[in-house]
């Protein structure tokens, strides 16, 4: 009997063992993902796609257009001496670089340059020129004339930031319902004139003038339309509306009065509660 007990002493040796051994592959199998079961443990990462909150995508502006008032332009824009600056054309100049304070009466509702910018701003001023005089004596569709001494500047270059939206001086008195403040008398890729009344015309009210910035396109398809069709009608803007883009460091603006070029850097006309 002595013997017998001897005997199963190894035997449960070899089970300890064995027991041992499946436990330590069972480890490694969980390890490497080749246990089964309910499911398989993946061997590597699983990937999933990340998903981030972003934003939608700004849809481009809309514009629309009003009739005007009369009988359009007797000419094409393009080569129109008050609609087109680039004709006239301008030089620099030798002048204050900021605000003026000239005599004379003020007009509440003249338009406001600082609205332009979003934020309101007074900008630093770049430079400053004298536009053109336009002859219509000289040929059927007149000419570049002498550069413009009365008033002193004509043109103001401004500082801007590349890609600033740049909007319409802002006015109070509507020249449409709805709230309309301007109409575009011309445009093409890197300027626009602009008009305070309903008239194809700079011969009565304000007219702003931009140079040197990107005309924001749907505004400026609308407007190519409209100039074909026969100019019945023009686009139309409220105030704050964007009309286009600075495309560099500065961009440039000359403002009239019933056909007359006004100094840009007036204060009690263009720039009023500004101070420098």
């Amino acid at each position: 009997m002595k013997s017998l007990r001897y005997l199963w002493m190894p035997a449960l040796f070899i089970l300890v063992a064995l027991l041992s051994l499946a436990h330590a592959q069972r480890l490694a199998a969980q390890s490497t993902g080749s246990i089964s079961g309910n499911g398989t443990i993946p061997s590597s990462a699983i990937y999933l796609p990340l998903v981030a909150n972003q934003a939608a995508p700004t849809p481009a502006p809309t514009y629309a257009a009003i009739p005007i008032a009369g009988a359009p332009i007797d000419r094409p824009a393009h080569i129109h001496g008050d609609l087109n600056l680039s004709l006239r054309s301008y030089v620099s100049t030798t002048a204050e670089l900021t605000l003026v304070d000239i005599e004379g009466n003020t007009d509440v509702n003249a338009p406001q340059l600082a609205d332009i910018f979003t934020p309101a701003r007074l900008p630093q001023f770049s430079a400053v020129y004298q536009v053109h005089d336009w002859d219509w004596g000289c040929d059927s569709d007149g000419c570049r004339g002498a550069a413009l001494t009365d008033p002193p500047v004509t043109l103001l270059e401004m500082a801007t930031s590349v890609g600033e939206a740049i909007a319409i001086p802002s006015r109070d008195p509507q020249i449409y319902g709805s709230g309309y403040k301007a109409m575009v008398l011309y445009a093409e890729a890197t300027r626009i004139t602009l008009v305070y009344t309903r008239d194809d015309t700079p011969a009565f009210g304000y007219v702003v003038h931009f140079e040197d910035f990107a005309v924001e396109p749907a505004l400026l398809a609308l407007y190519q339309e409209l100039n074909e069709a026969g100019r019945q009608q023009l686009p139309a803007l409220h105030n704050g509306e964007k009309i286009g883009a600075a495309t560099g460091a500065t961009i440039k603006v000359a403002v009239r009065d019933t056909g007359k070029f006004m100094d840009p850097r007036s204060r009690k006309d263009w720039w009023v509660g500004f101070v420098r």
